[in-house]
């Protein structure tokens, strides 16, 4: 932990802080936007941002230096920060440009890659990975970026089934004729989730939603859908505001009810992810071939480890032989950066002002807080979880 200086003494030095430019492919949002540059500046932080990286977001270089940050080539933004502000993980070259006693703030998925997580630690960086705060410390609300960018991609999932639907989602009358509103199943109740519900819901489609989460029925109810009860799967509330992992029995027995249920829909959003681990699946290929020609499946769990559906691929659109248009949405915010980046930055700015006193940077992992997000700190895996992924425990002969 961190040594904590005495309030009210004047800091030597003041903080810095430097938003770069995101460089995975199809990226397009920004870790900092020019509305919280002033809110940072005033906390005792000076900001720089890399040349050109809010354009894909909609900032512009002189939206920043209006706003009071000074806008600098990469390789000054990385040699002045203290802090390193960036949206999504680091490659392990520019990772290795990160110097001993830095810190960097992102949404870097340690379990998935706690690689990265041991080379920070072996540089003296310190994590802080926005994407293990405990969802239910309510002082916490204003630092969810999971929650921020789940609202997004629920929200845009909704907008790309309608998209690649081929009727309407609301019910028209015409002199044409009558078109029935589409038939839509949201699986999952999270943000995400009830976020495609209420967005499908007010593009006119009659909406039901399901979640393992039994005590999720009035939530899904409060967006105007339906509730889809199974009669097969009991409570399934997991820590920090997810549902657990079901065990393969209880999969099975989900999935054959679900199927059941599947065929009759129009179109079928899944957002159930795990962190860290392969997302559940929930739409096999069974149920996918007993969907009508011209049903649309939106699955935001797509990933490297799996989706939620049989056979999607992050980031491509499939079409079945029956018919069946399968999208794997691996990273809808970054379809709509402008609204994904403002969010994000505002999460940035809240565990900045949380952790920032004296223009200093105070580590605490005493701190229920920084304890979800701090990853790495004085040269080790400090998070407990992920060093368990980092050095795995040693397997005691005849355990499961």
């Amino acid at each position: 932990m961190s040594e904590i200086p005495q309030r009210g003494a004047a800091p030597a030095t003041r903080l810095t802080v430097a938003a770069i430019k995101e460089t995975a492919p199809g990226e397009r949002r920004v870790a900092l936007t020019p509305d919280t540059v002033a809110r940072l500046q005033q906390a005792g932080l000076d900001v720089l941002v890399q040349a050109g990286a809010g354009i894909a977001a909609g900032f512009s270089d002189s939206d920043y230096v209006g706003a009071g940050a000074s806008v600098v080539p990469l390789d000054e933004a990385m040699a002045r920060a203290d802090v390193i502000l960036t949206v999504g993980t680091f490659s392990a070259e520019r990772a290795r440009r990160l110097r001993a006693g830095q810190t960097t703030i992102g949404m870097f998925r340690p379990l998935a890659a706690p690689q990265l997580a041991q080379q920070l630690a072996d540089q003296n960086v310190t994590m802080i990975s926005l994407d293990g705060l405990t969802r239910t410390i309510s002082r916490a609300q204003a630092m969810d970026a999971l929650s921020s960018q789940a609202n997004v991609a629920g929200y845009k999932a909704a907008l790309v089934a309608a998209n690649a639907f081929g009727r309407f989602f609301p019910m028209l009358i015409t002199a044409a004729g009558t078109s029935k509103p589409a038939d839509v199943l949201v699986i999952g109740a999270g943000v995400a989730g009830l976020q495609a519900m209420g967005t499908a819901h007010r593009l006119g489609a009659v909406v039901t939603g399901y979640d393992v989460r039994a005590e999720t029925r009035a939530e899904i109810e409060s967006v105007s859908a339906r509730y889809l009860e199974l009669d097969a799967v009991g409570a399934a509330a997991g820590q920090g505001g997810y549902a657990r992992a079901l065990t393969s029995e209880e999969q099975t027995v989900q999935q054959e009810e679900l199927n059941a249920h599947v065929a009759r829909f129009d179109v079928v959003i899944t957002t159930a992810q795990v962190p860290g681990r392969r997302p559940p699946l929930l739409v096999t290929a069974a149920a996918l071939a007993t969907m009508r020609a011209g049903s649309v499946l939106v699955d935001l769990g797509a990933s490297t480890l799996g989706g939620n559906v049989e056979g999607s691929v992050p980031g491509e659109t499939i079409v079945t032989e029956n018919g069946v248009t399968v999208i794997g949405a691996d990273n809808l915010p970054a379809q709509m950066p402008t609204a994904a980046s403002v969010a994000f930055s505002h999460n940035v700015a809240a565990l900045l002002l949380h952790i920032v006193h004296d223009a200093a940077l105070l580590i605490n992992l005493a701190d229920e807080i920084q304890a979800g997000v701090v990853i790495t700190h004085d040269g080790e895996v400090v998070h407990p979880v992920v060093r368990e992924t980092v050095t795995p425990a040693p397997v005691l002969v005849g355990a499961r």
